[in-house]
């Protein structure tokens, strides 16, 4: 087989201090982002899913300098990323999380929020769908879309992960 035509996803796990999740590449960007302590599988599930003509390569070289940024934001050394995100969503999921990365550092909006910003002020249960299907967390920030009410509520990667992301942010 050719090796111009193969097409991988690269993927480490990054492991620092308490944060340990699954990271995943393709030669365009991040595109996966789990949640701290998930398995292996739920990256594999996603992978077959999203991209199933990929091949899953744990490639931790391909992967550092995605590791270094994240690493850098866990210790507070860094509020925004500047590498490339390879994001695989429907073209109303893109929307959403393209606004997602537009909340800054530190700030947080509600659902509702974010349907305005989209200009679909009724669609507040699609964007949570949306939010919910985000693949690259922290780096898309969906932690920063709280309840109308000022309450946290559903995160991909649990509630408590939800807490230290906002609070590592504070």
């Amino acid at each position: 087989m050719d090796k111009n035509n193969e097409k991988n996803v690269y993927w480490t796990l990054l492991n620092h201090g308490q944060w340990k999740m699954y990271i995943a590449a393709t030669e365009q960007g991040l595109c996966y982002v789990g949640p701290q302590n998930a398995p292996f599988d739920e990256l594999a599930v996603w992978a077959k899913k999203r991209l199933p003509t990929y091949s899953l390569v744990e490639d931790q070289v391909m992967l550092q300098p995605y590791t270094v940024e994240l690493i850098d934001y866990i210790e507070g050394k860094r509020k925004t990323f500047s590498r490339p995100v390879d994001l695989h969503g429907t073209v109303f999921q893109q929307t959403v999380w393209k606004a997602l990365q537009e909340i800054p550092y530190g700030q947080t909006i509600s659902y509702t929020d974010v349907a305005e910003n989209i200009q679909k002020p009724q669609a507040v249960r699609a964007v949570g769908t949306a939010i919910g299907a985000n693949p690259v967390l922290i780096i898309v920030p969906c932690h920063r879309v709280i309840g109308k009410n000022g309450k946290l509520t559903g995160f991909r990667g649990g509630l408590d992960m939800k807490e230290q992301l906002l609070a590592l942010e504070k």
